[in-house]
């Protein structure tokens, strides 16, 4: 299966995601398998993932730090809306893929077909923020004393964070509360928890931290321009720092919120938000989408952590 790859050039880590399979409901990482989904997976093999390799290569890489700040000026939160960022990383890549196809590097069929592919697939770019916030996120970890959250996951089982400053443990608890608008015909009780990293964005103060960002996700997912300008402000009063590079206009561009302390998320009760699909029982696919709100469980435990660690560095 053909990966982007991000690196976090800074620090000299990476990232990486698979590509995103289409507007169709009914996808791998929704949890169906069946020929038409290994068809899209040949296709993305056999013809976008060469076509886009050669642009990228050819370009000499791709900045993605500056195309998501503008994105995110442009109607993106880059989790549940990725129109702008999509837009952008075509335009970027369309002069060397023009020079691939008259150099005769790349098939013109195959050009075609993925211009077609980008052009229908808003959420393309979701793949390359996930994977560029998990380059981000992991070059925090190991920071020593640090009470920062550097990952979000959520399994078949249940959620879970890792902590900077505590190693290799993750800290679980139950699935987010989910608060969502799901597609006709499926109820509540349609919905199946799957395996995700995709709330690596929220970790580094993207998604559910920029909503503001994105008010056109109401008419996706629920919700009030009025209920999502609350929510995101109210991840201030759990983070350390405000983002220098993605800036909210909503907000006068104050940066987004960044860095979750555990600390403060178990003392305020306040906990992180996600922008997430939501997958079916029975191998349907996607059936919704909306707010999932994790599980305090989990920074409660970290609290715990944070405190034994101390009382066992303190001095006799």
């Amino acid at each position: 299966m053909p990966v982007f790859v991000v690196e976090n050039q800074r620090h000299g880590n990476t990232g990486f995601c698979n590509l995103y399979e289409g507007e169709s409901r009914r996808r791998l990482n929704y949890g169906v398998y069946d020929d038409e989904v290994a068809a899209g997976l040949r296709f993305l093999e056999h013809v976008i993932a060469p076509v886009l390799a050669a642009a990228v290569r050819r370009a000499g890489g791709l900045p993605l730090k500056p195309l998501m700040a503008r994105a995110l000026r442009m109607g993106d939160e880059m989790h549940s809306r990725n129109t702008a960022a999509t837009t952008l990383f075509v335009k970027e890549l369309t002069p060397h893929l023009l020079d691939l196809a008259v150099d005769g590097d790349i098939d013109v069929d195959a050009l075609r077909r993925t211009l077609a592919f980008l052009h229908d697939s808003d959420y393309f770019f979701l793949r390359l923020s996930m994977a560029a916030s998990k380059a981000a996120a992991d070059a925090a970890q190991g920071v020593e004393h640090s009470t920062v959250m550097t990952a979000m996951t959520i399994s078949c089982q249940d959620f879970a964070i890792r902590v900077s400053g505590l190693g290799d443990r993750w800290f679980r608890g139950p699935h987010p509360i989910v608060e969502a608008k799901l597609f006709e015909p499926y109820t509540a009780e349609d919905n199946e928890w799957i395996g995700g990293e995709s709330c690596i964005t929220e970790t580094v103060g993207l998604g559910g931290f920029a909503q503001v960002a994105a008010f056109a996700l109401q008419a996706y997912q629920g919700g009030s321009p009025q209920e999502m300008a609350k929510m995101n402000e109210a991840m201030y009063g759990i983070t350390v720092a405000e983002h220098t590079d993605y800036l909210l206009p909503y907000f006068g561009y104050r940066g987004t919120p960044v860095g979750v302390d555990v600390m403060r998320v178990a003392e305020t009760g306040v906990v992180p938000v996600i922008d997430g699909g939501l997958a079916g029982k029975n191998g349907v696919g996607q059936i919704g989408a909306g707010i999932l709100k994790a599980p305090i469980e989990c920074f409660a435990a970290a609290r715990d952590a944070v405190l034994e660690q101390e009382a066992a560095a303190a001095p006799a």
